[in-house]
């Protein structure tokens, strides 16, 4: 039996990621590393509560004394590494918060996996290291140039404190691989989407405003490009990467999937007026003031991944947008839980007052 150590595990990929992985192998053990903050929820993972393969810890990356205790408990043959701070916004007003955890409990597990792991001869057997990182890392593309793809060997150039901390976290990651031979991978993906997401985010936002009948808030004049990837087609590369990707490398992960902000809007407007609401109109939309650093195109080309390890997106945006829409009407409940809370007058402040 395998055992895998999944940092962040409740939340949204990390949460989607253990589902998936338990469904899919029947032979395996996940220790599930959360400090639960506000976007770590065990609700997401309510259907495997009762699995004897699903061993949760409450703990924070950064502290290396409960980190080595878990890697002294488990031995754990692999590290999938999602926790982290993720919304740029945050990162804006609190750019050490993500620093401390992005970077710093980057650096913990790394030390935790190289002392457990390293043999007398200094080798490390058949076990792994996989850093989720972001595309975000890359910096921005130009919307006049749209056959220009972020590859593996795109410079890293970030432009928030968020993607700063990402991509230290990747150097770091490169770093141990380089010094200490630590089996590593690193994937970056394009934004992801689907179940459990906080909102947030754009998609369960913009779903979860409309509902209310609440202002739709839209960052400068909605044009900025994301390439769209639904969240399961994310955790099927992350299992290819693990398992058969070459130790060491980067691979990109995206669906050449690319529509401006004010299209997605658009589209769950639309779905949501003829399923919900005749009300819900694109009069409830409000361009807002631009995020500080606002990169204005995303692009991943995702040809490595495809090539070495036999991965496409299987989900195309109308079903999987389709599919998300239809999860949070099921799951409003879950919604109000997540919204309420300490989330609360930070969701009021930063987008009610607008």
């Amino acid at each position: 039996m395998k055992t895998y150590l999944v940092t962040g595990g409740a939340g949204f990929i990390g949460s989607n990621f253990i589902l998936y992985m338990l469904k899919r192998y029947s032979n395996i053990r996940i220790i599930n590393v959360d400090k639960l903050t506000y976007a770590g929820n065990l609700e997401n993972l309510t259907s495997v509560k009762d699995d004897s393969r699903h061993i949760f810890a409450q703990a924070d990356i950064c502290d290396a004394d409960a980190i080595g205790e878990l890697f002294a408990t488990y031995e754990p043959d692999y590290v999938v590494n999602f926790a982290a701070e993720s919304h740029v916004d945050r990162s804006i007003d609190s750019p050490e918060i993500f620093a401390h955890t992005n970077i710093t409990g980057t650096l913990t597990l790394l030390n935790a996996a190289r002392e457990a792991w390293q043999t007398a001869d200094g080798s490390y057997g058949t076990c792994k290291f996989l850093q989720v990182s972001t595309d975000e890392v890359y910096g921005s593309l130009s919307l006049d140039e749209p056959g220009i793809f972020f590859t593996e060997s795109t410079p890293l150039d970030p432009h928030s404190p968020y993607s700063a901390s990402k991509a230290s976290a990747d150097l770091f990651v490169c770093a141990y691989s380089s010094t200490y031979q630590l089996p590593i991978n690193i994937t970056r993906c394009s934004n992801n989407y689907g179940p459990f997401q906080f909102p947030e985010k754009l998609i369960p936002l913009m779903i979860h405003n409309a509902l209310q009948l609440r202002a739709l808030p839209v960052y400068g004049d909605g044009l900025n490009v994301r390439d769209w990837l639904y969240v399961i087609d994310h955790c099927k590369a992350i299992d290819l990467v693990l398992h058969k990707g070459t130790t060491g490398e980067v691979y990109n992960i995206g669906g050449h999937n690319e529509h401006p902000n004010i299209a997605i809007v658009k589209t769950i407007i639309s779905q949501l007026a003829n399923q919900v609401d005749s009300a819900i109109t694109e009069e409830l939309i409000q361009y807002v003031s631009d995020r500080k650093g606002h990169d204005r195109r995303y692009g991943i080309d995702p040809q490595k991944i495809t090539e070495e390890l036999g991965w496409v997106p299987e989900t195309s945006f109308e079903e999987g947008i389709a599919q998300t829409i239809e999860w949070y009407l099921s799951n409003e409940e879950w919604v109000g839980r997540v919204t309420s809370g300490a989330y609360q007058d930070y969701y009021k402040n930063m987008y009610e007052g607008r």
